[in-house]
């Protein structure tokens, strides 16, 4: 049995996809409890985790031997995926898939610190694991630029004209139920990148041509995109990370490209395009 954590989530919701598609056994663990219960509407072994909360993660874990594991992105994340793994640990969980981001290991960034801690806490607990390492997720197009491209077509970050090898989750998902279904992945660390490294003007062009229209992306300073994200309501902690990884974009952080997906999976990645064309239902004005 394989627990899926954070099982609402972009990611999450993907694997969860894949591997019923696989028919491999698994139990979805959600954060919110309507969610769970539509879950169970479904049809699927689900259950509500809290993880400050140590007798929802048992119950969660409780007869699984792989646990995918994805916590909230909230101020206090290591902390919490760490009584994750503590957790998992007392469940007698063998493996432990763990999401965390691109270049974890060398620290570079806020959120990067924040996941290795964790990926340190798994290595050191006795647990088989595998790190999955991923690049800024194409994803993430709709889910935080989508109002601004539908209403606007125009689309904002302080990347400049840094190059960044997005990568498509559902080349991330089918990864990762590889590494929980499959044998071979443990103590492996997998860096997940796209074919292709944008800019993000670029990427406005490739938007251009599949929505028929043009999209602009124009480059803010940190501190108005920070205004902008707290303007919107997120939280200024949190706001601080994501400025620090468009630091990080424009370091050239985030240009490289790998073939793990490929190597593990045996297909290429997608290419930005073919995201483009997929979504653009979702991007065109409502």
């Amino acid at each position: 049995m394989i627990c899926v954590t954070g099982a609402s989530g972009t990611l999450s919701s993907e694997v969860i996809q894949q591997l019923e598609a696989a028919k491999a056994p698994f139990r979805a663990a959600y954060f919110s409890r309507q969610k769970t219960e539509a879950a169970r509407a479904r049809g699927i072994d689900a259950v509500v985790i809290d993880y400050s909360n140590p007798e929802t993660l048992r119950v969660a874990f409780q007869g699984c031997d792989k646990l995918f594991l994805l916590g909230p992105t909230l101020p206090n994340q290591t902390q919490l995926e760490l009584n994750a793994v503590e957790a998992a640990k007392q469940a007698d969980i063998p493996h432990i898939v763990k999401q965390s981001v691109m270049a974890a290991h060398e620290e570079r960034y806020i959120i990067a610190r924040v996941h290795r801690a964790v990926e340190q806490g798994i290595e050191s607990s006795g647990m088989a694991w595998t790190l999955l390492r991923p690049n800024s997720f194409l994803q993430n197009v709709v889910t935080f630029m989508r109002d601004t491209i539908r209403n606007e077509s125009v689309f904002y970050s302080s990347s400049s004209d840094a190059r960044i090898s997005h990568v498509d989750v559902r080349d991330i998902a089918a990864v990762a139920v590889r590494a929980l279904t499959d044998p071979g992945h443990v103590g492996k660390a997998y860096t997940l990148t796209g074919p292709q490294a944008l800019t993000y003007d670029e990427l406005a062009g490739e938007l251009s041509k599949s929505l028929g229209r043009t999209i602009r992306h124009v480059n803010l300073s940190p501190a108005d995109l920070k205004a902008g994200m707290v303007a919107q309501g997120a939280p200024e902690e949190i706001a601080d990370w994501l400025i620090d990884i468009e630091r990080f974009y424009r370091e050239d952080g985030a240009s490289r490209i790998t073939d793990d997906i490929k190597r593990v999976t045996g297909r290429d990645p997608r290419r930005f395009r073919e995201f483009a064309r997929d979504y653009a239902s979702v991007l065109q004005p409502s």
